[in-house]
């Protein structure tokens, strides 16, 4: 009787099949996981700009996954593991090839060491937050931070040099000498695998009187985006390095405050 009860089961979800808003989250991780294989392409082939692109998009790609999936309802484990794998690719991997071939490649012992050091920090990062996934016992106010600079800012971090150079060449014997970009890449590293707390926006609430100041804003930095592509998104990345010190007084002083609340309660 159970093995026909099984059967049945079993076929009945072959003729209902998966519903297309399910697999649209993971479509969209496909979709960041080719950009970063593509940039790790590009950046063999020295096509630089095009490189920076494919990771700007996998970012652009893995913001919108998680959001559709939570919007549709459509969280998955499978979405959540591959989600991570595709992290490990495009904010690991082709950020660390990209930097080695565009400056370490010269250096090619200790070049690579720091790529590697790069990617495995991006490896360990990304192990650590599957992990706090599980964990239902952080305060509240941990809600709006992460530990540590998430994998696509820690990757805008990492090419920031690139960024720059395209739009101030003059500038480049400086941000493409080995011992900038090797700092730079251990700086990073460090950050990713650090317990800093980072502010994120995934929680925050806008106010309703801030409603039409924030779509001027949207729509200046797209123009700025269509003008000045490159300046523009590395001013974005200059003022989230600015905003992680402000994030970790932030966060103390939230800190603060809820225990003394405890301590009253």
């Amino acid at each position: 009787m159970k093995t026909i009860n099984n059967k049945l089961l079993l076929s009945k979800q072959k003729l209902t099949g998966t519903p297309f808003r399910k697999l649209l989250p993971s479509m969209l991780t496909m979709m960041a996981l080719c950009s970063g294989v593509t940039s790790i392409r590009f950046a063999i082939q020295d096509q630089w700009s095009k490189a920076v692109i494919c990771i700007f998009l996998a970012a652009l790609f893995d913001g919108l996954d998680g959001r559709v999936a939570r919007f549709l309802k459509a969280s998955t484990k499978f979405g959540a593991e591959l989600d991570s794998l595709s992290d490990f690719v495009s904010f690991g991997v082709a950020p660390a090839i990209l930097m080695y071939q565009w400056a370490l490649a010269d250096f090619p012992r200790f070049g690579w060491l720091f790529s590697l050091l790069f990617a495995m920090g991006m490896a360990l990062r990304l192990a650590r937050f599957n992990t706090m996934l599980e964990e239902n016992n952080q305060p509240a106010y941990w809600s709006h931070y992460f530990v540590g600079v998430p994998a696509p800012a820690a990757a805008a971090m990492a090419i920031m040099p690139v960024l720059v150079c395209f739009d101030f060449p003059e500038f480049e014997p400086v941000l493409r000498s080995k011992i900038f970009c090797t700092i730079l890449l251990s700086v990073v590293s460090f950050l990713m695998v650090s317990r800093i707390p980072t502010i994120s926006i995934k929680k925050t609430k806008v106010q309703n009187y801030m409603l039409l100041p924030l779509m001027l804003f949207v729509v200046i930095f797209i123009n700025f985006m269509i003008s000045q592509p490159w300046l523009t998104l590395g001013l974005m990345i200059c003022l989230y390095i600015i905003f992680i010190p402000i994030g970790v007084v932030k966060f103390w002083i939230e800190r603060y405050r809820y225990y003394k609340e405890k301590e009253r309660v």
